[in-house]
């Protein structure tokens, strides 16, 4: 029975210093009034970055801490408290009409001492913000104006955003949706999504993939070693990958697309202006209504443009140029080692 006791009373002592220490649980709030605050910067070195807007009369910064040493998940806050004393400052402050959420070492730190530090920021929707973090994610929502952010290793979620949005991460992912303006984001080795955007649209990634999903504008996307794939997009898209496929649905759009090492297809609601295709290892396949009028020159290892109706030029097995129903959108698609097919719909 005493050792029943025992037991319980330790498993209790744990809980109680594993909730003081309970990450969901703000370490620190403070609140001011929101009237006047247009900016925001924010700043830290190892946690992550969160920015609500909406119809507030307070703002609201929320101060979250955690261990980074896995032993030590069971600090207590006046144990978590000396440390941040001992080895961080931590300003939270308004200065005329911006709103300051600042983690920053005093000096070299023990890595079983460091600790990361994550704001939660709520402020008026109308704002700007410069926020960095070298290890956590950031995340954004419902914002109107410049935003500029970065991290060295963690993931972008932004939604519901307008403005000139400019963003990078060194390692993470990105996902956006519901946001326009002038979108700026690229990442070094993550996956790109994109959804419900419009505007202009330049996203890049060094090594993932990009998946694009209703999208409007003047749009650029890129990278240098996965694939693309995409639905529902109007405007204009350019489109290249060194090192994957692309697939793209429903375009009503012009186009310039290439790929180094993948096949392509690409399918048509409505073909825009101008189509330009390269394809460098694989091949290509275009589809298109049928009842327009295009301008075709098509080259490739094999060429397979099915039945052409009121077409004016020359069909050869490797090449194929003229006009079809009159001429209209210039439609240029080239395999260097591939075939290329032009299914009509």
């Amino acid at each position: 029975m005493k050792k029943l006791i025992l037991f319980m009373l330790t498993a209790i002592q744990s809980v109680l210093a594993c909730a003081q220490n309970n990450s969901d649980q703000p370490y620190l709030t403070k609140s001011f009034n929101a009237a006047g605050i247009k900016n925001v910067r924010a700043s830290t070195s190892g946690g992550s970055l969160t920015v609500t807007g909406g119809t507030v009369r307070e703002a609201k910064v929320e101060v979250y801490v955690r261990t980074n040493n896995s032993r030590d998940k069971s600090l207590t806050g006046e144990e978590i408290s000396t440390l941040i004393n001992e080895y961080y400052d931590i300003d939270i402050s308004t200065s005329g009409d911006e709103l300051k959420a600042v983690a920053s070492p005093k000096k070299n730190i023990n890595w079983k001492k460091s600790l990361s530090i994550s704001f939660k920021i709520s402020v008026p929707s109308e704002i700007s913000s410069k926020l960095n973090t070298s290890g956590g994610s950031i995340l954004l929502t419902g914002l109107t104006g410049n935003q500029d952010f970065s991290t060295s290793g963690g993931s972008l979620n932004l939604k519901t955003l307008s403005g000139k949005i400019s963003g990078k991460t060194s390692g993470g992912s990105i996902h956006i949706t519901d946001s326009k303006g002038t979108i700026e984001l690229k990442t070094s080795g993550g996956s790109i999504e994109a959804g419900n955007c419009n505007g202009t649209i330049d996203l890049a990634t060094s090594g993932g993939s990009l998946s694009l999903q209703q999208l409007q504008g003047n749009i650029k996307a890129r990278t240098s070693g996965g694939s693309i794939k995409g639905n529902s997009i109007s405007g204009e898209l350019l489109s290249h990958t060194s090192g994957g496929s692309i697939r793209l649905e429903q375009l009503s759009c012009s186009l310039d697309a290439s790929t180094s090492a993948g096949g392509l297809h690409v399918s048509f609601t409505e073909a825009g202006k101008s189509v330009k295709i390269n394809v460098s290892a694989g091949s290509a396949t275009v589809a298109l209504p049928k009842s327009k009028g295009y301008t075709l020159d098509l080259s490739g290892g094999r060429i397979s443009a099915g039945t052409m109706n009121n077409f004016n030029g020359s069909v050869e097995k490797d090449r194929v140029k003229g006009t079809l129903n009159g001429g209209g959108s210039d439609i240029y698609v080239h395999a260097s080692a591939g075939s290329v097919s032009i299914d009509w719909k």
